[in-house]
């Protein structure tokens, strides 16, 4: 008697298709969910829209709208790669979704790579819708295109390493309300809507230290003011992105 011949064949798929399948799955998963849409695309846009045009804050020198699209770009990122992140992670963790996931085939570290490429994907969409209703608006950026993609990447970086940490260490309502807490406090005082120089000395210098703050004033250096590469920001990125990711790594718990 011969072996049969069996499809599909058992066994995992190949690591990479595996990674292509979560990531298209959590980047449904972010754009489905409607708390999601509403801190990634609504609350964004909306802003950018009011405060643009409406005199409701003094921005400075030039067009409300040059100031204020580096920032709500940086709110774009903060509100997908931390707040949306953290929320999503801390209900799965709650459910038993990532103990369920971690038995699979699909190694740990593939699923928070996939987790990240999904948040790539939606800054993105993010980016591309912000900077098409900012240019209707009468924006007009300056700078190094790389200088912005660098800003963009560590602090997406920055972001998702705390997004993490709060999901795989707090318990899920914790994570809820501290990260619309911490959502509404960073729009107030990142730099994002309000000029920097409006806080006291003191304040600022504790505040310029904020991920926030770096990349909105990254990003605002760049764009409004035609800076080559704001290495300040960047390094500042780059440490909350080395503690951030790597307290997420030591800390992190899957159920």
């Amino acid at each position: 008697m011969s072996a049969g011949t069996y499809a599909p064949k058992p066994g995992a798929a190949p690591l990479g298709r595996m990674i292509g399948a979560q990531t298209a799955l959590e980047t449904r998963m972010l754009l489905r969910n409607g708390e999601q849409l509403l801190l990634t695309v609504i609350i964004p846009s909306l802003l950018l829209v009011l405060f643009s045009t409406v005199d409701i804050i003094d921005t400075g020198r030039g067009k409300s709208v040059d100031f204020l699209a580096p920032g709500i770009l940086a709110l774009a990122v903060m509100s997908t790669a931390f707040t949306g992140q953290a929320i999503a992670t801390g209900f799965e963790r709650r459910y038993g979704v990532l103990k369920r996931l971690g038995a699979s085939p699909l190694p740990r570290w593939a699923l928070m790579t996939s987790k990240t490429l999904a948040v790539l994907v939606t800054e993105v969409l993010q980016v591309v819708l912000l900077t098409v209703i900012a240019f209707a608006l009468g924006w007009s950026p300056n700078g190094n295109p790389f200088a912005v993609l660098l800003l963009l990447v560590l602090g997406t970086a920055a972001f998702s390493g705390l997004g993490l940490l709060m999901a795989g260490t707090l318990k899920a309502e914790a994570t809820l309300a501290a990260a619309n807490l911490v959502f509404l406090l960073l729009l107030v005082a990142g730099g994002v809507i309000v000029p920097m120089d409006k806080f006291p000395g003191g304040v600022r210098s504790v505040l310029d230290l904020l991920p926030i703050s770096a990349l909105s004033g990254g990003l605002r250096d760049v764009l409004q003011d035609g800076a080559s590469m704001p290495w300040g920001n960047l390094a500042i990125l780059a440490v909350w992105a080395v503690l951030g990711l790597g307290s997420a790594a030591k800390f992190f718990r899957w159920e």
